[in-house]
């Protein structure tokens, strides 16, 4: 196997030295610079994954080096090395393309987990690489539509997960579109060819989502006449979709658990034991989290359902992608009625102030209304329900810039204080390492 080339740039002889034995200890092939300029020269002689870069560099400091080196080479993985003093400027090397940070003096392992954690990043990058090109404009996907940032993340993580067997849990307001992703993952994957089955866990008793999941015998309870063919005996090959499993019932839980563990089960009533292959995916529109807390979903079962997560962002938080769906929704309805309804740019204006509690659910219930009671013509604002002038943007939006900047200035403070240390740091705020890591990302 090909060793993973690893440029180091660290005008500090003592720290340049250990690294280079370590990292080449640890099975990397390693080349070293001892100033910015040095560094930003040797980073285009090879095909390097990786970049450790000192922030305090003669002739060319950290930053500007990344900086550059981000410009020619936006694949290379890069990681800062800083004082605690410069913790501040190490975040700001993030927002610039960084992947994180180290501050010295640091143990070697916990740089170690830093640099395979990236390398893991970039190689699911490049795997997905072809599909993404087969998906052309990620505009649309599988009728998921959107453009915003926080839309285009959902996108990545569907491309990363379809190919494999791993249970994915959906997490959304109702009315974001868990469904849609779920057929988009079943639609991308090797699975494709076999069944996709979908059952409401909030829409049938326990009993009979028992019975719905899992099938029953004949005469296994009153009204039983026939033998019933279970739902995860359906997808056997294929995919099932779980959603609102947040209102399933402890006793159907630790039958789920079973069937996640044991790739088994039997039917209501019966004593055989039926085989299954069979991928899980799953949607809450709560966090299962407190459900733990309060008894009602076994902690066992949350991990096993929630392998990789998929939170969709509600429409308030994703807004400029309603043009986009609005429209998508006028060309589904004009062509079921035959008429030509838009809706006028002030209208569209209007509708973007509005906050949205049900969502892409309620925005496509209006369109339909709006097709079916009018004529072939253009939707002006007076005509939009007069709640739409009782909740303004202005309400939601700033406040949530301006938590966003107090957000980052806490953090930032948080770092000082923990001298950097980024596991203190988390702590502290109450957050994990992993969301202090995506927050320090955010732009």
């Amino acid at each position: 196997m090909e060793k993973i080339k690893v440029l180091v740039v660290e005008d500090d002889d003592l720290m340049l030295n250990m690294l280079l034995g370590k990292l080449q200890k640890a099975g990397f092939f390693v080349t070293a610079a001892g100033d910015g300029l040095e560094g930003l020269v040797k980073s285009k002689e090879d095909d390097f994954s990786l970049a450790l870069i000192d922030l305090n560099l003669p002739k060319l400091d950290g930053v500007a080096l990344l900086s550059k080196i981000k410009e020619t080479l936006p694949d290379m993985v890069c990681i800062m090395m800083t004082g605690y003093g410069t913790v501040e400027t190490a975040v700001s090397a993030m927002k610039l393309g960084a992947f994180d940070y180290v501050t010295k003096p640091f143990i070697f392992e916990e740089l170690l987990r830093i640099m395979n954690n990236a390398l893991e990043l970039q190689s699911l990058k490049k795997e997905n690489l072809l599909l993404k090109e087969r998906l052309g404009e990620r505009g649309k996907l599988n009728n998921i539509i959107g453009k915003s940032r926080g839309m285009q993340e959902v996108y990545r993580l569907i491309e990363a997960v379809a190919q494999g067997l791993t249970s994915v849990l959906i997490l959304g307001e109702s009315g974001t579109g868990k469904e849609l992703v779920a057929e988009a993952i079943h639609n991308l994957s090797e699975r494709k060819a076999g069944p996709l089955i979908k059952v409401n866990c909030s829409a049938l008793t326990e009993s009979l989502l028992e019975s719905e999941l899992f099938g029953h015998e004949k005469g296994s309870f009153t009204g039983a006449d026939k033998r019933r063919i279970g739902r995860f005996e359906m997808a056997d090959h294929g995919t099932i979709f779980l959603d609102d499993i947040d209102d399933m019932k402890p006793a159907v839980q630790v039958k789920l658990l079973r069937v996640l563990q044991e790739r088994e089960f039997e039917r209501v009533g019966g004593t055989e034991t039926i085989k299954t292959d069979v991928r899980v995916i799953t949607a809450s529109k709560t966090d299962l989290k407190e459900k733990i807390a309060d008894g009602t979903f076994r902690e066992d079962l949350y991990y096993r359902l929630n392998v990789v997560q998929i939170p969709l962002p509600p429409l308030w938080d994703r807004i400029s992608d309603l043009p986009l769906l609005a429209e998508h929704f006028l060309k589904q309805y004009n062509k079921k009625t035959g008429k030509n309804v838009s809706f006028a740019p002030k209208t569209l204006q209007v509708m973007m102030n509005y906050n949205w509690p049900g969502n892409i659910r309620e925005l496509e219930n209006l369109v339909e209304r709006f097709v079916s009671l009018s004529e072939s013509r253009e939707i002006l604002p007076g005509e939009l329900p007069l709640y739409f002038k009782e909740k303004k943007k202005w309400k939601a939006v700033p406040l949530k810039k301006a938590l966003k900047e107090a957000e980052k200035e806490h953090i930032l403070k948080a770092l000082e204080y923990t001298k950097g240390q980024k596991k203190k740091a988390a702590e502290l705020l109450g957050i994990t390492p992993k969301n202090l890591w995506e927050k320090m990302k955010e732009k």
